[in-house]
């Protein structure tokens, strides 16, 4: 399969390019510097050179904490990137499929009886990251309906895995577990604790965005989803239980958010169904592997 992806130098998108290739698939992943997507005309001559079968567009502002302080910056990027992507893709003599990448952040302010979260569960956005995310759901909606692209969208919840930038929360909390068993620190401050989030290896997740590409209903969501949850608090203590470490935890006010999704728990039931998809590489082991890929970093310093 002829596949291009954008955002194919972030943390999903280097998994993404791997795994494809392993797969035997031919991969075509322009960086930031050869296609900027918020760039129509560039991202029109580029999909015109490749004429890919299927595009999975992953390029995305995707801190969302950032994004309060960044919402313009948010829009551009997300929206309007992947309203360029479709256009070109509609414009090329033989669309390809589009996989749009989109975010359980859609949907936001959860209702206690809506948990798992389905596909039919509405979405109530919370932060500007999430308002974006929905925008471009209905920009790949309107494709499909209007212009009959094929078009499939889906909606990643926490993906976690070695390489991640420490700008996301597990990450950070292992590489800093890591820093300060290696300076004898005894503390480390943390912010909100009580969120409870969906947590999957990344390298499981685009695993699913393959089985989505080749399985997937156009003009449909998936969700890709562990079908569990874990605190934040947990998850700090599960990190410094397999580091070895013997540091105390503290909760720093300042690394709160302004809001906070409360919980994201999502259903596979959808994705399995469609695909046979389902994770396979244990919480545990991911966690042990953002730890060693964190020692090994501190180790090149």
């Amino acid at each position: 399969m002829r596949a291009f992806i954008t955002g194919g130098g972030g943390f999903a998108g280097a998994w993404l390019c791997k795994f494809l290739a392993e797969c035997g698939d031919e991969v075509f992943a322009p960086t930031q510097d050869e296609m900027d997507v918020t760039d129509l005309s560039a991202v029109r001559t580029k999909l015109s050179m490749i004429g890919p079968e299927v595009v999975y567009h992953l390029a995305a502002f995707t801190h969302v904490g950032q994004s309060w302080d960044k919402p313009d910056e948010v829009f551009r990027i997300n929206s309007v990137g992947t309203l360029n992507m479709l256009e070109a893709a509609r414009s090329l003599p033989t669309p390809p499929r589009v996989i749009i990448i989109s975010s359980a952040e859609v949907y936001g302010k959860v209702l206690p009886s809506e948990i798992p979260i389905s596909e039919d569960v509405p979405m109530r956005p919370l932060t500007p990251y999430a308002v974006s995310k929905v925008a471009c759901e209905y920009i790949a909606i309107q494709a499909n309906l209007g212009y009959g692209l094929d078009v499939v969208r889906i909606r990643p919840f926490n993906h976690i895995g070695p390489g991640q930038s420490p700008d996301f929360a597990v990450s950070a909390l292992a590489k800093r577990i890591v820093e300060a068993q290696r300076s004898q620190t005894r503390s480390i401050a943390v912010g909100n604790l009580t969120p409870r989030r969906d947590f999957t290896d990344v390298r499981d997740v685009v695993s699913a965005y393959r089985s989505i590409a080749l399985d997937g209903e156009a003009g449909d969501v998936y969700n890709v989803c562990s079908g569990k949850d874990m605190s934040i608090g947990d998850l700090v203590n599960r990190l410094v239980e397999l580091s070895g470490a013997d540091i105390e935890i503290s909760v720093d006010p300042k690394l709160q958010r302004p809001a906070d999704t409360p919980i994201l728990r999502g259903d596979l039931t959808k994705v399995n169904k469609a695909t046979q998809w389902e994770p396979h590489i244990s919480l545990d082991e991911t966690l042990l592997s953002v730890i060693d890929y964190w020692r090994v970093q501190s180790k090149q310093i």
